[in-house]
């Protein structure tokens, strides 16, 4: 649980994968513009598959997919052999934390300065 001030909130994990680095930049600019959500940061899968990670309350982290997902749908293909740069995306509510410790990048941590991105 993430504790805001005296509100519990259930931590959810917000995930949006696309193809090219300027479409994984633009959708993690929606996302953390459209919810109160933490990027926690991005994950290079393979090549130029890229995986935006998130982190917050359910309920805004899917808004916030929601919005990297229709964002990366409007962002043209320059290739002729690809069709979109949206390739997937996945809400997990209150991930166990054994996914924590096989993912460390997927931790809830902060470091110094992670204050004035709180909404």
């Amino acid at each position: 649980m993430f504790i805001l001030g005296a509100v519990f909130m259930p931590i959810a994990l917000g995930m949006v994968e696309v193809l090219g680095h300027p479409p994984a930049l633009a959708v993690a600019d929606v996302m953390v513009k459209a919810a109160r959500v933490t990027l926690v940061g991005y994950e290079v899968v393979s090549g130029a598959r890229l995986t935006i990670i998130v982190r917050g309350d359910v309920s805004e982290v899917q808004i916030a997919v929601a919005a990297g997902v229709e964002a990366a749908k409007k962002i043209p293909a320059q290739s002729p052999k690809e069709k979109t740069l949206y390739l997937s995306s996945t809400v997990i509510p209150r991930p166990h934390e054994n996914l924590e410790a096989v993912f460390p990048k997927m931790r809830f941590q902060y470091g110094d300065g992670w204050e004035r991105f709180l909404v």
